[in-house]
C-alpha cells in the first residue's frame, strides 16, 4: 500500500479533494535538486480543508480519477495573527504621505 504526504489544494468536490504531492530528488547527471509535482484526487471523508497537510493511501479505484483516500490530517492551516503597527511606523508613514 503506497502512502504519500501532500497538501490539499482544492476541496470543492463533494466527497473528494485534490492533493499536491511534491517530491525532491537529485538529478542523476547534473546533481541539482529537482522538484516534481503531482496532483492526486483522493476521497475526503475526514473533511480536510484547503491548505492542510495530509497523508493519503492507495485504495481500490473509486472512480475514473480517484484511487487514493485521505487517512489523516497532519497539519491544519493556522490563521496568522495580524501584526500591530508601532507608533514609530505610523508616524513615518504619515510623514511620507505629507511629502
Amino acid at each position: 500500500m503506497k502512502t504519500f504526504e501532500g497538501q490539499v489544494v482544492s476541496d470543492k468536490m463533494v466527497k473528494a479533494a485534490v492533493v499536491l504531492i511534491e517530491r525532491r530528488f537529485r538529478h542523476p547527471m547534473y546533481g541539482k535538486i529537482v522538484k516534481k509535482n503531482r496532483k492526486i484526487h483522493a476521497v475526503n471523508e475526514i473533511g480536510a480543508k484547503e491548505g492542510e497537510t495530509v497523508v493519503i493511501a492507495e485504495t481500490r479505484p473509486v472512480s475514473k480519477t480517484i484511487s487514493f483516500k485521505i487517512i489523516e490530517i497532519i497539519n491544519s492551516k493556522k490563521e496568522e495573527p495580524k501584526k500591530e503597527v508601532s507608533a514609530k511606523a505610523k508616524a513615518k508613514k504619515a510623514e511620507g504621505e505629507k511629502k
